[in-house]
């Protein structure tokens, strides 16, 4: 699955000329944490949060009026407060490297481009959509996680045992074991009782972490 499959395609957009206080109505009337921001000439040259925005109020402390804060803030542009180092990613990457690109950069969203033209924007909120996917979570079943050896056929085997037993897999991920010698599988699985999977894997299995 590529960043295009999940992206938000045709993004809201700001540009640098607008006022906060109207960026901020647009980002609350439209529920989003950020908006990206384009120039005339629909170049990405910045993106804005909803943090940005609320940090630009004066202070509690001020000495100004509500009046006086109000015109000042008026006068406030997208261009004074959006931060204008943007990471951004192609529409053809991986989504886990998407994932991983905001995981270590500790930001919410990537906007994407296609060459210097911005398609979409992909957010936190859309890899956890796929995650919840991944894992079948939206769907009933029997879900067990197990230790199962690194060695070649062995998922076949697994599998095989579950669909025999009258099983449907609607969901397996697997991840790094608790060394080189194994891995860790969950799976989950419809139309099986949690007795017939478990004598299902278990001849396959180097340890049953959990079932429910």
């Amino acid at each position: 699955m590529i960043v295009a499959d999940v992206m938000t395609r045709n993004p809201l957009y700001v540009h640098p000329e607008m006022s906060v206080p109207d960026a901020r109505a647009l980002i609350r009337k439209e529920k989003v944490g950020r908006l990206p921001v384009l120039d005339r000439d629909n170049r990405l040259v910045g993106i804005v949060t909803e943090w940005d925005l609320v940090n630009a109020s004066p202070s509690a402390a001020t000495t100004l009026d509500i009046y006086e804060m109000g015109y000042l803030l008026s006068k406030l542009k997208v261009e004074k407060v959006m931060q204008r180092e943007v990471i951004t990613v192609a529409e053809d990457v991986v989504i886990e490297e998407a994932a991983r690109i905001m995981e270590d950069n500790d930001i919410s969203a990537l906007p994407v481009m296609r060459e210097d033209v911005l398609v979409g924007i992909v957010t936190d909120g859309d890899i956890f959509r796929i995650f919840i996917e991944l894992f079948g979570a939206r769907q009933e079943g029997v879900r067990i996680t197990l230790l199962v050896p690194e060695k070649r056929g062995e998922l076949q085997n697994l599998t095989q045992a579950i669909t025999q037993k009258g099983g449907d897999i609607v969901s397996l991920v697997i991840s790094d074991g608790e060394n080189v010698s194994n891995k860790m599988c969950i799976v989950k699985v419809t139309n099986i009782t949690r007795d017939d999977l478990l004598a299902a894997v278990q001849p396959f299995s180097l340890k049953i972490e959990d079932i429910r």
